[in-house]
């Protein structure tokens, strides 16, 4: 029996779908599958909406098909299915002198997840995004199978990367990886008292890897403090490991109450001394730090959360101050929230990156999160900026085309590829985004 019909969600749990979804282990069960007519892929459902969801149709599950296939060292390349995972990457080729070049955030994204949303990671402002160190892949689209390259093919290339899976199924894909000293990171953690320092230490770093976790419950002059967190690769030295931490049940709504979220974060900033500190760790602590704690998004309780993610341009870092003041002053915000310096560099039409400054914070799936939410996303917009995709579970689509100005040469390839709108999933349907009106 190749598909079963089960209930699944997004990794925000405040979206969920019911539909078939097949599992293939090998390639022979994949083509078997997609005999009866495309139908879009998933991995590990690590976007927090619905951009993997498929309510009342077929996903297939890409999960299995995740073997490291080859490695060239004197290239750096290496071939592996889509369903593999950047953190098991990153554990195999570290001890070897070896990273993907772009590490997101959770090491259990799939490689074609990867590439669907053209991720970035803390090191955007020096390596651009994930889908610019991918030399090639093939792809099963309507016609057939196809080999993707952005020499070769350069407009299917840009359409699939960051284009949420619906140009085909990516079956296998070429990784350049990037050479580092070893596999563990010696990493720099120093305070920032208020938002004009934070910006200006992320403006400054030189680091290889940074990203400032701010306390979006800090208000008046202590808005936007936070901690600075600086990475480089090192070898030789064996850090503490960390023992992994389950989640066992939904937590109560009292959990993130606003009084227990400031308590928590005045905590975690008093945490690095005043003077700073430098410390050495696993490289998947560094990059992957919530991986250890499993079903960690079971502590919003079982409504589940919604993430608020932005980029503006570095000229609106004012705006984006504003915005983060809204943010401090509602009382919803969580204790996850993430500044980050990016560069210009993206590989595809709908990719998120721009030179700017992002921003990310969770909020409970409540109704007054949901209101604050969507009048962020009004500012955002106004901002000149854009919506991640891969954490996006409100928009709606009628600001998506300003802040994506190549989305129609993106629907003239998907049209192309997929002319029967067989790929299409929650999040494209919901912003109307292969619509050409």
């Amino acid at each position: 029996m190749l598909w079963k019909t089960a209930d699944y969600s997004g990794w925000g749990r405040a979206l969920r779908a019911k539909g078939e979804i097949a599992r293939p282990e090998r390639r022979r069960a994949l083509d078997d599958i997609l005999a009866e007519g495309l139908a879009p892929a998933i991995g590990m459902r690590r976007s927090y909406g619905d951009a993997a969801l498929n309510d009342g149709g077929r996903v297939v599950d890409m999960t299995r098909l995740d073997r490291m296939l080859s490695f060239d060292p004197a290239t750096g390349v290496l071939e592996v299915e889509a369903g593999a995972r950047v953190g098991e990457i990153a554990a195999a080729f570290g001890p070897k002198g070896w990273l993907p070049a772009v590490v997101p955030g959770t090491g259990f994204a799939t490689v074609g997840g990867c590439i669907g949303q053209d991720v970035h990671g803390k090191n955007h402002h020096h390596a651009g995004s994930f889908c610019q160190h991918v030399a090639g892949f093939t792809l099963i689209t309507a016609a057939g199978p196809v080999e993707v390259t952005p020499e070769a093919t350069p407009d299917l290339f840009r359409a699939t990367a960051g284009g949420l899976g619906q140009t085909g199924i990516i079956t296998r894909a070429k990784l350049r990886l990037h050479p580092c000293k070893g596999d563990v990171m010696v990493v720099t953690e120093r305070r920032v008292e208020d938002w004009d320092e934070h910006i200006a230490r992320l403006d400054a770093s030189e680091a290889t890897y940074t990203v400032g976790w701010i306390d979006a419950t800090a208000t008046g002059a202590g808005l936007g403090r936070g901690i600075l967190e600086e990475g480089e690769t090192g070898s030789g030295l064996m850090p503490k490991r960390v023992r992994n931490r389950k989640v066992p049940l939904d937590a109560p709504r009292f959990a993130l109450a606003g009084p227990v979220v400031r308590a928590f974060n005045a905590a975690y900033f008093r945490r690095v001394p005043a003077s700073g500190r430098t410390t050495v760790k696993p490289i998947g602590d560094f990059f992957f730090p919530l991986d250890k704690i499993h079903d960690w998004n079971r502590l919003y309780g079982k409504r589940g959360f919604h993430q608020f993610q932005c980029v503006v341009p570095l000229e609106a870092a004012p705006a984006l101050r504003t915005m983060l003041e809204t943010i401090a002053t509602s009382g919803l915000a969580s204790p996850l929230a993430v500044l980050k310096r990016m560069g210009p560099g993206r590989a595809g039409d709908l990719s998120f990156p721009m030179e700017g400054y992002t921003l990310a914070v969770d909020f409970p799936n409540r109704a007054e999160a949901r209101e604050l939410i969507r009048r962020l996303e009004d500012r955002a917009a106004d901002a000149g900026g854009r919506l991640y995709f891969a954490k996006d579970s409100l928009a709606q689509g009628t600001a998506i085309r300003a802040m994506y100005p190549d989305l129609p040469h993106w629907q003239a390839q998907v049209e192309k590829a997929d002319p029967a709108a067989a790929l299409s999933t929650g999040l494209v349907r919901r912003l109307s985004l292969r619509s050409t009106r």
